[in-house]
């Protein structure tokens, strides 16, 4: 892997052309052996090597013209294959491309899973949903109706976002700009997060707000915020962590008595 890595790094800084290691890259990451971004001893490592390597394949891929049934597609990455032997269960008319990695177990209803992307085990996509370049999706996660899980290929140093396991994430919910989502962790409907979404948490006596990263078990609503302007005070948006999802051996369980508790859209 280091080689590869080696051949990636030279080609991506202007070196000789090496389309047979950009290939390999992609079918790995297909395959599943390679991902762009994994947990190392609590911290999330970006690969960014790996994320070179999918500019890459866009440079050195060529436009085909891709036929199925009445539909026909012109690009440069086609659709992913042999999901049955994967135990991967796709709904028409949804889209895995290639070079995701959508682990057994999945579901994908008609929604969107770009390349670079991972899918853990038992997650399921629902419809209209999308799941962008490169991010990091857990296991047992639920991405509801319409959400929008943002992707990221530049630029350099950029994080993708992740969706830790257990996860759930409401309807129209929107996660973008290497906004993390902690473990078990559950956004009500039409919860907005962005790299610059105060996040904050009303559970104390005083709020505490941070950015980027929501807590594991946290239960999140969307919320507002004032904020005074030239012309007035107006409100902004903002996500409120209104409480905790208790720890259960029965996830599905802990999931609706939470829901119900605090009475939160999905």
């Amino acid at each position: 892997m280091q080689d590869l890595q080696t051949r990636i790094e030279a080609f991506f800084a202007g070196g000789e052309s090496d389309p047979e290691a950009v290939h390999e890259v992609i079918a790995l990451l297909d395959a599943g052996t390679l991902r762009v971004a994994e947990k190392c001893e609590g911290e999330w490592l970006i690969h960014e090597w790996v994320r070179s390597a999918i500019l890459l394949y866009f440079r050195v891929a060529e436009m085909k013209v891709h036929e199925l049934g009445p539909y026909e597609y012109y690009d440069k990455i086609p659709l992913k294959k042999n999901l049955a032997a994967q135990g991967v269960r796709l709904v028409p008319p949804g889209v895995i491309r290639y070079g995701a990695h959508v682990e057994r177990g999945c579901v994908v209803m008609p929604g969107y899973v770009n390349i670079g992307a991972r899918v853990g085990a038992g997650s399921m996509v629902d419809t209209w949903a999308t799941v962008g370049s490169c991010a990091q999706i857990g296991r047992n996660v639920h991405l509801s109706g319409g959400v929008g899980i943002g992707g990221v290929l530049e630029p350099p140093g950029a994080r993708p976002v992740i969706i830790e396991d257990g996860a759930f994430i409401g309807s129209r919910c929107i996660v973008v700009e290497g906004v993390s989502v902690g473990q078990e962790a559950v956004l009500g409907a039409n919860v907005v997060l962005t790299a610059s979404t105060p996040i904050v948490d009303v559970t104390g006596p005083v709020e505490v707000v941070t950015k980027g990263h929501v807590p594991p078990r946290a239960v999140v609503i969307p919320g507002m915020r004032p904020k005074r302007f030239a012309a007035g005070e107006y409100g902004t948006p903002c996500a409120l962590i209104i409480g905790q999802r208790k720890e259960s051996t029965d996830k599905k369980t802990s999931l609706n008595q939470v829901l119900r508790e605090f009475a939160v859209a999905v």
